[in-house]
Order: structure tokens, then C-alpha cells, then sequence
């Protein structure tokens, strides 16, 4: 049984279906000028309107990448970069992903201020700390839309405000959300979102961003004019294509599948709460939190121990970030949050999915009270 969604999903079978033909048939170059490159170069924008139109934006404002980790690369230094050695200053948050996280402190190395925005104990940010944070030198921001720990929905509309009215650019790892919630990057104040497709049904290897018409982002590889010379290279057409589809996909069932995950999170969290009196539920409830995301304390427990016992049964969950699981250290995101390292040591999360049932629910709340008193120490 699978609950780690957060890390990746499957491929599904609409996006199998959708890449098939670009492996053997159609593939060619999408940069040549005969029949079979522009088949494949036709290909790409259908994926680029598929993709914006999952993001309420323009086709021509879509950039693919090899995933949301280069997205994210890309967005912070594609803006502050090219004012290396000058005082200029990005504020972003505690609880992002280190693609972010270490792309600003490689940016501090550089000569560029970082604030690090802290959050409360449910993993928001608050907005006061925001509008101080902000001064002269401010040329981005960039906060997560949903963590990929906690669930935690940051207010993304407001901080869009709050940058619009200080002149200053958004950009919003969105990675976790667009398969749940709707993003209109308009409407929100976005003028840089990435995003990845096998967090969405789709292959790994390849991702987007969104730049806002007019918003220079400078490239951080050199080659040929693909996608607009920001991001040179032959592009991957059959990962485009599935990305796109997959983006399609989710822009049409993001409400089934939300209303399918609250569902049974609720289920879940209602079945042990009953059988672990002490349990801990990390973050926030309500529409602020994306309910795919569970994170789970069980005091006394080693979450590792608890993890190890799990996949001997056959059922995968995470102790967190999957870019981050195999070192062994408390989460950043709940030591931001207050949870003290044996808490943190004690946490799962548990991520579900479109293909996730009922009966799959019953079985884990069934397991793992008696797994957690077996790991106790």
C-alpha cells in the first residue's frame, strides 16, 4: 500500500498513453524545420497551452524545465543572479524546500540578503512579518504555496498584494497544490510558479515555470534559442507531452480529487485519534491545509523504527521530504515550527492520492497504533 504521494506519484495511464507516440514515431527535433521536427514542435505547444491553462496563463509565459527543482533554480537566481556582489535582497521562509532553501543560501554566498521568514506552530508565515521584512533592496519573494511536510496553504493572494504594492516579484513553488487547489497566477499576483509533473500524475525529469510576460529571467545555461533562451537545450518531448496531459488531467479532476483526500484523511485521522489519545496532528485543519498532506506525531515512537515496520508490511510512507529522507536529521520544517527533536523524531507523514481507497485507510489506522507502541522507547 502506497502513502507517499508527496514524494511522487504514478504515471497515469491517459499520460502513458499521450507520451507513447514520441519515443518511436514522432521524434524528432522540435528545433527542425521538416515534417517530423515541427510534428514534435506542435506537440510542445499543445503541452505549453495545457500547462498554462492549469495556471490561468498565457501559453507563451510557460518555460519547461527538467523538473521543479531546476524551476525553482531558476526563478531565484534567473532574478538575482546577474546582481551578484550588489546589495540585493530576497525574502523567502523557513518551511520552503531545500530547492529553494539552498538556492538562497548559495545566493547569500554570492553577496545577496536573505530574510528568512519564521512561521507559527501550524507552519503559516504571518504577513506582518512580510510587509517588515520588506525594504529598498527587496527584488523578490518566494514562499510555497502548500508545504510538502505539513499540508500548510500559505496566503498566496495576499503576499501576491503585498509584493504588487512594493514592486517587488513572486515567485511560488506551487509543486504540492496545483493538483488540488486552483492557481490563477493572475489573479494571485504571481509573476514566477513552478511546478513538476510527477507530483501530478505525470513522468519525473521534467517540470515548468511560469514567468510573467515582461519579467526578464536570465538563463543559467548556454546553448541553442530553446524555450525562449532561457532554458537551452533539446527539449524533451515525450516528458513535455506527459506533462502537458498531466496538467490537463489535473486542471479537470483537482476538485474530485480534493474532496476524494479529505475524505479520507478524515477517516484517517478520526480512526486514530480514537486508538492513540496522544496523537499529534502537525499543521493546520481546515482550508488551510491541503488534504492529501497527514503529518503525524506519535509521541514516545521512533518514527523510523515505525517507518522500517511499515515497508516490512508492505506499506510506504515518508518521514518527510523524500529529497531529504535518506539523511537522518529532524525535519526543518517542524523544528520551524516548534516541534522540539523528539517530537520531530517521532513524526510520519502519510500522503494520499487519486488511487488510494478506503479500505487501504482502514488497514494503515488498523497498523499503526500497534506499530507505534512497538516502537516506543
Amino acid at each position: 500500500m502506497y502513502f507517499d504521494y508527496c514524494a511522487t506519484t504514478p504515471v497515469s495511464a491517459e499520460v502513458l498513453t499521450a507520451m507513447a507516440p514520441f519515443w518511436q514515431e514522432k521524434f524528432g527535433n522540435p528545433s527542425s524545420l521538416h515534417q517530423d521536427g515541427q510534428s514534435a514542435a506542435k506537440a510542445l505547444q499543445q503541452a505549453r497551452a495545457q500547462v498554462a491553462g492549469l495556471l490561468g496563463a498565457e501559453a507563451g509565459e510557460i518555460i519547461f524545465t527538467s523538473g521543479a527543482t531546476e524551476a525553482d533554480n531558476l526563478a531565484l537566481m534567473g532574478i538575482l543572479r546577474p546582481w551578484e556582489n550588489k546589495a540585493v535582497h530576497l525574502i523567502t521562509s523557513l518551511v520552503e524546500h531545500h530547492a529553494v532553501l539552498h538556492t538562497a543560501q548559495a545566493l547569500e554566498k554570492m553577496g545577496c540578503l536573505v530574510t528568512y521568514l519564521p512561521v507559527d506552530s501550524t507552519g503559516m508565515i504571518d504577513l506582518a512579518d512580510l510587509r517588515r521584512a520588506i525594504r529598498k533592496e527587496t527584488r523578490l519573494i518566494s514562499i510555497m504555496h502548500v508545504n510538502n511536510e505539513v499540508g500548510t496553504v500559505q496566503p498566496i493572494a495576499e503576499i501576491g498584494r503585498i509584493a504588487r504594492e512594493n514592486h517587488v516579484l513572486f515567485h511560488c513553488d506551487a509543486v504540492q497544490g496545483v493538483g488540488f487547489l486552483p492557481v490563477d497566477v493572475k489573479k494571485l499576483g504571481i509573476q514566477l510558479l513552478s511546478l513538476s509533473a510527477h507530483k501530478i500524475y505525470g513522468p519525473k525529469g521534467v517540470g515548468a515555470l511560469y514567468v510573467q510576460q515582461g519579467v526578464e529571467v536570465h538563463n543559467l545555461l548556454y546553448g541553442g534559442s530553446q524555450e525562449r533562451k532561457i532554458r537551452p537545450g533539446t527539449e524533451n518531448v515525450p516528458g513535455i507531452v506527459g506533462l502537458g496531459r498531466a496538467a490537463g488531467m489535473a486542471e479537470k479532476n483537482r476538485t474530485e480529487n480534493k474532496q476524494h483526500v479529505a475524505a479520507l484523511r478524515e477517516q484517517l485521522i478520526s480512526a486514530l485519534k480514537w486508538s492513540v489519545p496522544d496523537l499529534v496532528v502537525n499543521g493546520p485543519s481546515g482550508d488551510q491545509v491541503c488534504p492529501h498532506v497527514v503529518s503525524l506525531t506519535f509521541p514516545g515512537s521512533v518514527a523510523e523504527m515505525m517507518q522500517i515496520r511499515l515497508a516490512m508490511q508492505g506499506i510506504a510512507v515518508s518521514l518527510g521530504s523524500a529529497c531529504n529522507s535518506r539523511k537522518i536529521a529532524p525535519s526543518h520544517v517542524l523544528l520551524a515550527m516548534g516541534l522540539g527533536r523528539e517530537a520531530a523524531d517521532a513524526t510520519i507523514r502519510i500522503s494520499l492520492g487519486a488511487p488510494t481507497t478506503a479500505d487501504e485507510v482502514e488497514r494503515l489506522s488498523q497498523l499503526l497504533p500497534v506499530i507505534a507502541s512497538a516502537c516506543k522507547i
